[in-house]
């Protein structure tokens, strides 16, 4: 297939957009792939089109390989699902209704819809089945942000699996993680496959697959001995040991009067910052107060603290803590308090200065289990400095694009909307589900943050808008027609540049859309019959004759 530049819209651009920092927002707009419309809400332009299809074909390959069957499910959805699943609360999902009055909901990703005809499943003899789809979701996304990469709006490829037994849904999930694999190889994707936060979704067990990038909004922590990676948000790690006071065989209540930060604290008592705890109270949505404690300098991660308590919160209000506690944000503390108290695992060893529950107060010698009881879970960040939790090797933080991630689960959403099965004995089981997504905007813009250089993109050739870029410079257009139609019956898709411009701005052009190869016929062309190629991935030229590419 030969495209021809002149009548493709190819509406590229010299300068950067001025609200990106994302290096795939900044190419992929001025390449001509993409245009926002609002915030979060992208189209797709005929160059952008054909990688995003490029790539879909590669996952619907993978998926059918597996022996998943492709459907389409629709966008709008019914709420009573969504309230049947309990995920309707959820703030980032749209919901609308109609001249009716009838409730309807834009979701993010379709579980509830797959499970519902999951219902028409009867017998055992009819599972494992495996469904898929690639859907339009739609997110209330409060910060869009990075072109593709944080979306109100985009195409997913979520697929289901539907078992009978947690042994069906490792199976189901192990050949889904292969599927994912290949697509990322196929897709020239540098990524890692780790264990993850299921969040809303929920379920047992969840991996993420994650792209190495200049922006992104996850985490990675990797060792340097290659034997641990994880998703921050599930991160375990070794924090930095503290350097310990000496030991009180009571909690010492010490005035420190306009101390209100850990900072001021270790100054103050002249100790060191991670022999301090940090307090935060949070109201947990079926209203109750629960008192957070983490070392003085770690971070509360939310994710994980939401993961232990099994419920969604948010911050408590001054008014809320002074009535609990009887002092201020910056002075309180564990002991004597009749609230939960959820300790991170770092606090589980050692003494530490704390709040005392009175304005201007601090305890010092304060000893988880002799001074108060609270329940460990870790629910510190990962940090710089921390250590393999493995083989103690130092880690190291990398930003990273969230590609892929796959759940098990479980009977969450059957028994919610009523899935069942007969077993061999008749009896009425709920079936065992996975849930497994891939977004192609989302891998579009992992491989320009992995595949590009100073003068634009890259492309791998499995995605590659086109595999060649014909430029026909004035006097040689004859022979790039030919040249172009030699790599035409080759097999080639074929851009062919017969645009009245400058040499330069095709040159530009060429580098910036970046397919993998670029031929160029000029004025030499004419006199031996040859035509330039170019390597875009390396920069190597070579002079081939027409009949000979």
């Amino acid at each position: 297939m030969i495209v021809r530049a002149s009548k493709l819209f190819l509406p590229t651009l010299r300068e950067d957009p001025a609200d990106a920092e994302a290096v795939s927002h900044k190419l992929l707009v001025r390449g001509g792939f993409i245009r926002q419309l609002s915030a979060g809400v992208w189209t797709f332009l005929p160059l952008g089109w054909r990688v995003h299809q490029r790539i879909v074909q590669i996952i619907r390959k993978e998926m059918d390989a597996i022996g998943a069957q492709e459907m389409l499910a629709p966008v709008l959805t019914p709420a009573e699902l969504w309230e049947a699943s309990g995920r309707i609360r959820y703030p980032e999902v749209f919901k609308l209704r109609d001249r009716n009055d009838r409730r309807f909901v834009l979701p993010m990703t379709h579980e509830e819809t797959f499970t519902f005809h999951a219902r028409e499943i009867q017998s055992y003899r009819e599972l494992p089945q495996f469904w898929y789809h690639f859907g339009t979701k739609e997110r209330d996304e409060p910060r869009p942000r990075g072109g593709l990469i944080r979306v109100r709006e985009f195409i997913m490829k979520d697929s289901y699996s539907f078992d009978r037994d947690d042994a069906g849904l490792e199976e189901s999930f192990q050949r889904h993680a292969a599927a994912y694999r290949r697509i990322f190889d196929r897709c020239g994707l540098d990524y890692y496959e780790v264990e993850a936060e299921p969040g809303m979704m929920g379920g047992s067990e969840s991996w993420d697959y994650l792209c190495p990038a200049g922006s992104g909004q996850n985490m990675l922590a990797l060792c340097e001995n290659g034997d641990f990676g994880a998703d921050t948000e599930v991160a375990r790690a070794v924090p930095p040991p503290p350097d310990f006071p000496e030991r009180l065989d009571a909690p010492q209540e010490v005035e420190t009067p306009g101390v209100s930060t850990i900072e001021a604290l270790a100054e103050f008592l002249g100790i060191d910052p991670r022999a301090t705890s940090k307090a935060m109270p949070v109201v947990t949505d079926d209203g109750t107060l629960v008192l957070a404690l983490v070392r003085g300098d770690d971070r509360l991660l939310e994710v994980k603290l939401e993961a232990a308590l099994q419920r969604s919160f948010r911050p408590a209000e001054e008014d809320e803590i002074r009535r609990t506690f009887g002092a201020g944000g910056g002075s309180i503390g564990p002991v004597g308090v009749s609230v939960e108290v959820v300790a991170d695992e770092a606090l589980r060893e050692g003494q530490f200065a704390a709040g005392a529950n009175r304005d201007g107060w601090h305890l010092r010698g304060v000893e988880a289990g002799r001074d108060f009881e609270p329940r460990f879970a870790d629910i510190r960040e990962v940090g710089e400095g921390d250590r393999c939790p493995n083989c103690g090797g130092a880690l190291r933080l990398q930003v990273a694009l969230e590609v892929g991630h796959i759940f098990k689960l479980g009977t969450r959403f059957p028994q919610a909307l009523g899935a069942t099965f007969l077993d061999e004995d008749g009896q009425e089981r709920p079936i065992v589900m996975g849930s497994y997504g891939i977004g192609p905007g989302r891998v579009m813009a992992a491989i320009v943050e992995q595949h590009h250089d100073e003068l634009g993109i890259r492309w791998p050739a499995s995605v590659a808008p086109y595999d060649v870029h014909v430029v026909a410079l004035p006097g040689a257009e004859e022979i790039a027609e030919r040249a172009a139609e030699r790599l035409d019956a080759s097999g080639k898709s074929v851009l062919l540049d017969d645009r009245d411009a400058r040499a330069g701005e095709k040159f530009a052009d060429a580098d910036l859309i970046g397919s993998p190869l670029r031929v160029t016929a000029g004025r030499k062309s004419l006199e031996d019959g040859a035509v330039d190629v170019r390597d875009r991935a390396t920069g190597e030229d070579r002079r081939v004759a027409v009949e000979e590419l």
